[in-house]
């Protein structure tokens, strides 16, 4: 899809949870300078105008998690969990069409800006699906509590990694999680159940994913060389040299048989080759999609009677969903993003209006589901 001309920045005719959606992205969450109090402060604002409590948690300085509550009707019960990062990569703003921290929308009402997909579209469409069920008159038997995290795009080590280890958390009670997911190019909405174990291709994974087409990213394992350090002139051999590395490993990889071989290539390219590990998860947990699930049966039965198609699937990256499942909690990564193109990352990030509202719509629908679960045998 290509970029159409500007748009009007604002307008009378503009849905009012598109015009929040684009204050948002104006907000500078880039790395490595994020501003994250503008961010709070914001997401705040939009909280307390909904009438949703609000919980500062800095799980260390200059990080804070912010918390946002719709207190449920039987608080026992154990809650819903709405997570979202702020924070957003870094851009090459010589590659954009429009500059990526105005959010500028097009004739054809595509709106571009960094975090258009990855993820304050998904933080807006929460809060506004929220401000719908509640404008309808609706209450739920569970609490759904909001976070919005730091620095998930450094790996959340600063971010939903501490947090889950906290009190705080612990007393959200969560029985079950929402998180990001892709935007998908064609009818179907991919739909995570786990994500690949980030450890920072070779040939037979790359055959494997070419010759069986029901295989995605996520089911295969990914190496890739990101980084090459050392020399000191064209002339000179050098004392040391470092080559990092980026490898994603799918959960039905042994992770342990994996480091073996790492070991035994280093070994085999000769005496002085070391390896260590800058990240290292290794948790492989997944979450049900079993139809006797029940929170899998509430989110997939809402799915079917909006007609629509998912795909199940291993997540190729990371996100803080691994936090979430590794402290005991099931959780699903979904975008609902559908016809439209994967830009997480890269240029020209851009998400069209009607499906980000057509999104809203979807997470009304699932979070009146998801919150109206009856109570589970553990919960009496």
């Amino acid at each position: 899809m290509a970029p159409g001309k500007p748009g009007k920045s604002t307008g009378a005719s503009e849905d009012p949870s598109v015009t929040l959606f684009r204050e948002y992205l104006r907000i500078d969450t880039v790395h490595p300078k994020p501003d994250y109090d503008a961010a709070v402060q914001f997401l705040e604002r939009v909280g307390t105008d909904l009438g949703l409590a609000c919980q500062k948690v800095e799980v260390c300085q200059g990080r804070v998690v912010l918390i946002l509550t719709w207190q449920g009707t039987k608080p026992h019960l154990r809650s819903i969990l709405l997570n979202s990062h702020t924070d957003v990569v870094p851009v090459f703003e010589e590659h954009w069409t429009y500059p990526p921290f105005e959010a500028v929308k097009d004739l054809q009402g595509n709106i571009y800006a960094r975090g258009a997909q990855d993820m304050k579209c998904v933080s807006i469409q929460y809060l506004e699906a929220i401000r719908r069920l509640k404008a309808e008159g609706k209450c739920f038997a569970r609490t759904i509590h909001l976070t919005f995290v730091p620095d998930e795009e450094v790996g959340g080590h600063k971010g939903m990694e501490m947090f889950v280890q906290r009190p705080e958390f612990r007393a959200l009670n969560v029985g079950f999680a929402l998180d990001e997911g892709l935007a998908s190019p064609s009818d179907t909405y991919s739909v995570f159940y786990g994500e690949k174990s980030p450890w920072c291709k070779d040939k037979s994974e790359v055959h494997g994913l070419k010759s069986d087409s029901s295989l995605t990213l996520g089911d295969v394992t990914s190496l890739n060389l990101t980084m090459l350090e050392g020399g000191v002139s064209f002339n000179v051999v050098p004392s040391e040299m470092a080559a990092s590395f980026d490898i994603r490993i799918p959960p039905t990889v042994d992770l342990k048989a994996f480091e073996e071989q790492v070991a035994a290539w280093c070994r085999g390219a000769g005496d002085g080759v070391t390896y260590e590990f800058h990240q290292k998860c290794m948790d492989q947990h997944v979450t049900s999609t079993e139809e006797s699930d029940p929170w899998w049966k509430a989110f997939s039965g809402v799915c079917r009677d909006m007609k629509l198609q998912l795909k199940l699937e291993i997540f190729p990256a990371a996100t803080d969903s691994r936090y979430i499942r590794a402290a005991g909690h099931p959780a699903i990564g979904f975008s609902p993003m559908n016809r439209t193109p994967v830009l997480l990352h890269d240029h020209n990030e851009f998400l069209n209006e009607q499906v980000f509202l057509r999104g809203i719509d979807i997470y009304a629908h699932l979070l009146a589901a998801l919150a109206s679960v009856p109570p589970l045998p553990a919960e009496g």
